[in-house]
């Protein structure tokens, strides 16, 4: 039986109008942590705690059901090693890696626009 949980979705379909892919694009990778999740995931695999230390002040539930919302929707891989300790890394699939040059334009924009609005006077 598959525990996954399942988000409920704004909406069945997102070919109603232009902007709808936009809309389904930002309703699985949207919110306050998971462009974050993503954007360290680009280096490579890492373990829980890794992300959680690259993120910061997330906690552990979120930090769990945003990986996890992310793995149902196809965009990371979590892969469980048999070892004691338990040993589990994600990982970005062909579909999460196909969101690196939008992860990094949105850094080159924060950098540009907000670090750079902070340190003018």
């Amino acid at each position: 039986m598959d525990t996954t949980p399942t988000r409920a979705r704004r909406f069945e379909r997102y070919d109603q109008s232009r902007g709808c892919a936009v809309e389904g694009a930002l309703e699985i990778i949207g919110g306050k942590w998971k462009g974050v999740i993503l954007f360290h995931l680009l280096g490579g695999k890492l373990r829980f705690g890794e992300i959680r230390r690259a993120v910061g002040s997330i906690t552990q539930r979120t930090l769990t059901n945003q990986l996890r919302e992310l793995e149902a929707d196809g965009i990371l891989t979590r892969t469980v090693h048999a070892v004691v300790p338990p040993k589990v890394e994600y990982e970005l699939t062909a579909k999460g890696q196909a969101l690196a040059p939008i992860l990094l334009a949105l850094r080159e924009w924060g950098q540009e626009h907000v670090l750079s609005a902070r340190e003018d006077p």
